[in-house]
């Protein structure tokens, strides 16, 4: 039986650490200030702002929410990103996902300041990823690794599957697990067999949103196996559910394993707060 990566203990660190830049920060006369940038409603985009905003007043971060109508145009989202780029009082600015279908999100995402995006989805941040330096990881792929790191595993030399490549996750989560000499196989929805990747790997991180999708026959006996999605399932009697994308009987298989929730999850706002006071 695979023991359970505790988020909740890894994320309690983290605040802590943040806390304490906090306050520097604080003394130096440059205290954190976020704005959470929304266009439309969103009703997990709703749910992830509200818990920014818990989180930051738990940390003593000033939190602002900045709502556009779901028809504010591009080029509307782009001045005001460009308006709070300016500001002095805000220093870090999170532009929620998902937009609107007319707004391009990488072309949103190249209006925010490098050293004001928090979620280090500018072009900038993540070049600098690619080239080793790791100021502004993507909170996600930097909680996937501390789920990672947390359970002792040996990285360098080791076999590591991300099953998923998204420039939040899935790119960034394989790159910061080659900057520790890992070998890392990115598998994607035209991998012909996951499978015959995933069984010989000793990590396996899952981020693609698909209940059930890594089972017990997937996964080599003691890989570490951390589970990023957040997907809702309905159950029977019409209640919900949320679960991961890796199958129950994982955890026969696996030495570690992340639950869902209380794996990535709390360790991703916490990782979102670290990169607030940089």
């Amino acid at each position: 039986m695979a023991k359970l990566i505790d988020g909740k203990a890894i994320a309690a660190a983290v605040r802590r650490e943040v806390q304490d830049a906090v306050a520097t920060r604080a003394a130096q006369g440059a205290p954190p200030s976020l704005v959470a940038v929304q266009v439309a409603d969103d009703a997990a985009s709703d749910l992830y702002v509200r818990r920014q905003e818990r989180s930051c007043a738990k940390l003593g971060i000033a939190f602002q929410r900045l709502r556009l109508p779901s028809d504010a145009t591009e080029g509307r989202l782009l001045d005001e990103l460009a308006a709070l780029n300016e500001r002095g009082d805000v220093t870090g600015i999170i532009l929620q996902m998902p937009l609107p279908a007319h707004i391009n999100p990488r072309v949103a995402r190249r209006g925010l300041a490098p050293d004001k995006d928090v979620e280090g989805v500018h072009p900038e941040n993540l070049g600098w990823l690619l080239s080793g330096r790791t100021t502004r990881v993507p909170p996600t792929a930097a909680a996937a690794l501390a789920c990672i790191e947390s359970t002792g595993v040996q990285l360098e030399g080791a076999e590591a599957v991300v099953i998923g490549h998204s420039e939040t996750v899935g790119k960034p989560v394989a790159l910061l697990l080659m900057e520790r000499l890992a070998t890392v196989t990115v598998a994607h929805h035209a991998t012909h067999d996951v499978a015959a990747h995933t069984t010989r790997a000793d990590v396996v991180v899952v981020a693609v949103g698909k209940p059930g999708l890594v089972t017990a026959s997937m996964i080599k006996p003691g890989a570490v196996v951390v589970d990023v999605g957040i997907n809702e399932v309905e159950q029977e009697d019409g209640s919900t559910i949320v679960v991961g994308d890796v199958d129950a009987s994982v955890a026969d298989q696996a030495g570690w394993l992340s639950p869902v929730p209380g794996g990535v999850g709390p360790v991703t706002v916490a990782m979102l707060m670290r990169n607030a006071t940089k």
